[in-house]
């Protein structure tokens, strides 16, 4: 479905050198786009990016989205059909330590990334990426809804909030006649790539890997808990969709798991052990930061509108990302093993075609 919409087409990918933004840049290269990424280099080591040659075959800008002339002369260069966005300051807790930092990245720079591709006539699709938290959180006992208000107890969720509220805001203002932009709202994603500290399958695995026990903080926190393939097809699927049929589909969209996907964070880390078959788990509160015990989404309008549901269980992501992290520590090469996760995904979609 996807191979004659991406094959060919010139696709700009923000955020490329991340965990989710390697994942769809590989994925997109598998689909035969020209691929540009545009990101800071990688924060940790090690890092998808690097261990599965990511940089190969595109065109790869370091570059901060805060950096306006570097960012506007990348797209006017490339001069890309369609866009995601994914640049972002990610993490809950280090919003606490740089709030400013993470407004700054979150909410200017995505205007400016938006602002880019209004000046380059051969943008036509924009997929604008935030995240399950940038709902006004009340820890209700059922998911929430495209529709419900914006908001966010801590730094990071409010700015996500934030992204919302200017998309759609920039949308009315300025692209009636422009390319068709579209935001999408997931729910804590893991997979096989990821070593951002403080998020529960990276400090599993560092845990296990050193021989230590894993220590967790809130052990009955209750999350929509999804592999990042779901997600990315999401992603590619309202790409599809935007650049093929236009402002039809520039709303925003909730694209977690299942309802038995929603588990405590103790239920998790359980799973990964058992998949690791090894490893303990403790639960140390280390500070008072305040998190959320209870979110979940509502996934009915992109199961509706877009034909689009979730394809692996919480049990089967779980499995799939230790599979992952398993082979790494091994010392094997991570890049056949990726694509061949991806095309394992590929096969197995569950979604009605488009």
């Amino acid at each position: 479905m996807w191979k004659n919409t991406y094959k060919g087409k010139k696709v700009l990918v923000t955020g490329h050198t991340g965990f989710k933004g390697s994942w769809l840049t590989l994925w997109l290269k598998e689909l035969g786009a020209q691929v540009c990424g545009y990101a800071l280099e990688p924060n940790t080591t090690p890092s998808l990016f690097d261990a599965a040659q990511v940089a190969d075959g595109i065109v790869n800008v370091f570059g901060d989205i805060l950096d306006t002339e570097k960012l506007n002369k990348t797209f006017q260069d490339f001069q890309p059909e369609i866009v995601f966005h994914l640049a972002a300051q990610p993490l809950v807790r280090l919003s606490y330590a740089e709030p400013v930092l993470t407004y700054q990245t979150n909410v200017i720079g995505s205007l400016n990334v938006l602002e880019a591709a209004r000046k380059t006539a051969s943008v036509k699709a924009f997929v604008n990426v935030t995240t399950d938290k940038c709902y006004e959180n009340k820890e209700i006992n059922r998911g929430y809804k495209e529709d419900e208000p914006m908001g966010g107890y801590d730094m990071y969720s409010s700015s996500k909030g934030c992204v919302e509220i200017l998309s759609s805001s920039y949308r009315r203002s300025f692209l009636k006649d422009g390319y068709a932009m579209a935001t999408a709202r997931a729910g804590n994603v893991i997979g096989g790539g990821d070593w951002a500290l403080d998020r529960l399958i990276p400090d599993c695995v560092r845990a296990i890997e050193a021989g230590e026990e894993i220590e967790i903080r809130n052990p009955v926190a209750t999350r929509p808990w999804q592999h990042v393939l779901e997600p990315l097809s999401g992603y590619l699927l309202l790409g599809h969709l935007l650049y093929t049929q236009g402002s039809k589909y520039a709303e925003g969209f909730n694209l977690g798991p299942n309802a038995e996907s929603v588990l405590t964070v103790a239920e998790v880390a359980q799973l990964a052990v058992k998949e690791y078959g090894r490893g303990s788990v403790k639960v140390h509160k280390k500070d008072d930061l305040h998190e959320a015990n209870l979110l979940m989404l509502d996934i009915t309008k992109a199961e509706q509108v877009l034909g689009w549901v979730p394809t692996y269980t919480a049990q089967e992501a779980v499995a799939k990302t230790i599979a992952w992290y398993k082979r790494f520590y091994q010392g094997e090469p991570m890049l056949a093993f990726t694509l061949q996760q991806i095309h394992e995904y590929e096969e197995r979609i569950l979604w009605k075609k488009n």
